[in-house]
């Protein structure tokens, strides 16, 4: 058993709480490896920001676990070294499907932990939300859950259509199950293909998709029904243009490429969303770069 606190890092509590009265949301960064890590953790350091260094289920068998978490530890004294004297730095599991995946990330150092039951039934997922918590709980290891489902693919997380939050049923859920924070579903979804063409208008100028408006409706009734509890956006990579046009123009293929505008972001985050999902932009940037 490791505890995360002995390797520098903490969980999601207090950031989320800062988060939601400050108005802004923390960045939760998808890496694979130490290149990825490295510019996460500069760019932190240099605005001494709170951050989230997520680890998919699919980063965890490539990469192992066990180096992952040295890398984290690694990743909160390179902080310092780069003078940031307390590191807010936060080792999370992305998407965790079952109760065993959970637990071997808690004994081997994660600071928090998303269980991921969405595709279940309702009471199914209640169930295994609970039983993560329970056992997440006894070493102060934070559980982020899943109600509602996204559309598109992240790993091995695959859907074809999106199903949105019912508000009606987050209190019941976060009052049965004890998670710390929420992941709904308004509109965003994995991937650099975030939308269809048919769902979007195309800008005559420019010739690109612009996106259609999330469902801030569905956000607002969730608040009042939750008033102040923490909310993640998954899926909200804002695919940025200029680096899918270089991929494009080296050899790449991802026309229409779309994904959420910054600023429903930014409106997002001044609500109780407090935890904001980034992996293809990382992607983006990462392939742009090697192909110029």
């Amino acid at each position: 058993m490791v505890n995360y606190k002995d390797l520098g890092l903490v969980n999601t509590r207090e950031m989320f709480a800062k988060a939601i009265d400050g108005g802004y949301a923390i960045p939760a960064f998808n890496f694979n490896n130490m290149e990825q890590l490295q510019a996460i953790i500069k760019a932190c350091a240099e605005t001494k920001s709170p951050v989230i260094l997520q680890v998919s289920s699919g980063a965890r068998k490539y990469a192992n676990q066990t180096l992952l978490r040295y890398m984290a530890e690694g990743a909160v004294e390179y902080a310092k070294e780069l003078g940031w004297e307390h590191p807010q730095i936060c080792l999370h599991l992305d998407h965790g499907d079952t109760f065993e995946l959970c637990k071997s990330c808690v004994d081997f150092g994660f600071s928090s932990v998303m269980i991921d039951g969405s595709s279940l039934p309702y009471e199914e997922n209640i169930a295994l939300t609970k039983k993560v918590v329970e056992y997440a709980h006894q070493f102060d290891v934070t559980v982020e859950a899943e109600l509602g489902v996204l559309a598109g693919v992240e790993d091995d997380v695959v859907a074809e259509e999106s199903h949105y939050t019912k508000p009606e049923e987050v209190i019941d859920f976060a009052t049965r199950t004890g998670c710390d924070s929420l992941a709904i579903s308004i509109g965003t979804s994995h991937g650099a293909y975030k939308f269809k063409p048919e769902q979007c208008t195309r800008d005559p100028k420019t010739g690109k998709l612009v996106p259609p408006p999330l469902a801030f409706d569905v956000l607002e009734e969730v608040e009042k029904k939750l008033p102040g509890f923490p909310i993640v956006l998954h899926g909200s990579s804002s695919v940025p243009q200029e680096y899918v046009d270089i991929i494009n123009t080296h050899g790449g293929n991802l026309p229409d490429a779309v994904g959420i505008p910054e600023d429903q972001l930014r409106k997002a985050a001044k609500s109780a969303v407090c935890k904001i999902n980034i992996d293809s932009d990382s992607r983006l940037a990462f392939t742009a770069a090697v192909r110029v």
